[in-house]
């Protein structure tokens, strides 16, 4: 197994579509990841085998998803002093709610970075490890800014057609 920076374990397969989004958003910025699926639940000698073997491999920073109970991250936090970010994922009856009490509700001492859920939050997970990462690299911190400034631009892009167009016309070219 190559070298990674960023090790990524979600509690279920049905998570990976979300995860895609933290994969496809470090891949952008050049960090290194992996991808495994381990439950906190079902199989919690299996997580604690996926943060050794991900510290051994090089994993400086972990991000952890989880629906429903959601103690995976927190599960991770307890096997590791590397930084946890942890993705609440919503779920059927509670629209990830309890996932995201579960996950910033970590005892004092065993923290777990939180960010939004679903998507968004898959997305901010990457982020957020690459600005831990890019105190130390500065390849990635470079990757970042480049990273907000095309954010910035699409922004700008999006106001001078907006300006343009009006309203009306604008919302009618985004449905397209």
């Amino acid at each position: 197994m190559p070298r990674i920076q960023v090790a990524i374990i979600v509690g279920s397969d049905s998570d990976l579509p979300i995860i895609s989004s933290t994969v496809k958003t470090l891949d952008n910025l050049g960090i290194k990841s992996s991808v495994n699926v381990a439950s906190a639940h079902r199989t919690p000698q299996k997580v604690k085998q996926c943060v050794r073997s991900a510290q051994s491999n090089g994993a400086e920073v972990f991000i952890a998803a989880a629906g429903m109970a959601a103690a995976l991250p927190g599960v991770v936090a307890s096997e590791t002093t590397q930084p946890v970010i942890g993705i609440p994922i919503e779920g059927k009856s509670l629209t990830g709610l309890d996932s995201l009490f579960s996950i910033v509700q970590m005892p004092p001492g065993i923290p777990v970075a939180t960010v939004a859920i679903g998507k968004a939050g898959a997305v901010n997970a990457a982020v957020l490890a690459a600005e831990i990462l890019s105190v130390k690299y500065r390849p990635i911190k470079a990757k970042l800014t480049a990273y907000r400034k095309k954010m910035a631009l699409g922004i700008e892009k999006k106001d001078a057609a907006l300006q343009k167009m009006g309203v009306e016309k604008y919302i009618e070219s985004v449905k397209k």
